[in-house]
């Protein structure tokens, strides 16, 4: 098991991707319903088709995501259910989800993060015993109100939440949705390209694009096989390129800038092309105004001129 002490600066330093996907509300539990119903609503099954909806639940509550497989059930949603709320649990099969898995860089299961305001925290892997638990619960439910994620997930049918409805995506941006959804990522790029065109200066479409580029990036990726690679080849473009996407997936922000930076001086015209593109992008996913980014614009500058 990892040491279950956590800190917002390891939040700071995970990748926000949840603006790929749209907000959904949890379903809400009928008056009346059994106690039963309390841990339905908050213990769900995730698969790819749906983890959109956990990434953006997690902006209301903070979201425990157990990875299981065959043979290696989750048991975690009595303990989750406890905090009457103020907790949810998302459980995946690594193994029918592997998408998921790999963008989480899970290596073995059980293995357990945390999901606060979009961005994904490592927990540990392995089950600890009751207590420990209970502690990282704890944990996580601080860190959380320190980022502002301090929302419930209402347990009765008298709970109800009045928020405006949400408005409408723009057609191409809904189409680009849908295609996530899907697993579609061609398409879903397709569609902001096609934002893009119609309105060059709609960064959320510009953001989309290059979150969904990493995502087909890292769609077949076997993280062992391409640190291998890297470490075999240190100033190979395209085996650095591989490893700062898993980096930067898995919110090793610095660690994906200082490794494209560090190559950089080394490439001809086209290795740096790349590599510059692909900073950009990563500006674009991080935030243009996230510090990292700026330091990291600030150094390629440099090294451009």
């Amino acid at each position: 098991m990892s040491d279950p002490m956590i800190s917002s600066a390891a939040l700071r330093g995970a990748v926000d991707l949840s603006g790929l996907v749209r907000a959904a509300q949890a379903p809400a539990a009928p008056a009346g319903a059994p106690a039963g119903a309390a841990v339905s609503r908050v213990v769900r099954d995730a698969d790819e088709s749906t983890f959109g909806e956990v990434v953006e639940l997690s902006r209301t509550v903070p979201v425990i995501v157990e990875f299981y497989a065959d043979g290696v059930a989750p048991v975690l949603g009595g303990l989750v259910a406890a905090y009457g709320g103020r907790l949810a649990l998302a459980t995946v099969d690594g193994n029918r989800s592997p998408q998921i898995a790999q963008a989480f860089q899970i290596q073995q299961v059980p293995a357990v993060v945390a999901l606060v305001g979009g961005r994904p925290l490592p927990l540990f892997v392995g089950i600890p015993s009751e207590p420990e638990v209970r502690q990282v619960l704890d944990q996580v439910l601080e860190l959380a109100a320190q980022n502002g994620v301090t929302g419930s997930i209402p347990l009765d049918g008298d709970a109800v939440a009045e928020e405006a409805a949400e408005p409408p995506l723009p057609p191409l941006h809904q189409a680009a949705y849908d295609a996530i959804s899907a697993g579609d990522y061609a398409a879903a790029a397709t569609a902001y390209r096609a934002a893009i065109a119609q309105s060059p200066r709609d960064q959320l479409a510009v953001a989309g694009l290059a979150q969904v580029s990493l995502l087909q990036r890292l769609d077949g990726l076997v993280a062992a096989d391409v640190r291998a690679a890297a470490a075999a080849a240190p100033d190979d473009a395209d085996a650095q390129l591989a490893v700062a996407d898993l980096d930067l997936s898995g919110g090793h922000v610095d660690d994906a800038f200082a490794r494209l930076l560090r190559v950089f001086p080394g490439q001809d015209a086209e290795g740096k092309a790349a590599i510059r593109t692909r900073l950009l992008d990563y500006f674009e996913i991080v935030g243009v105004d996230d510090p990292r980014t700026i330091a990291a614009r600030r150094a390629l500058t440099t090294l451009l001129y």
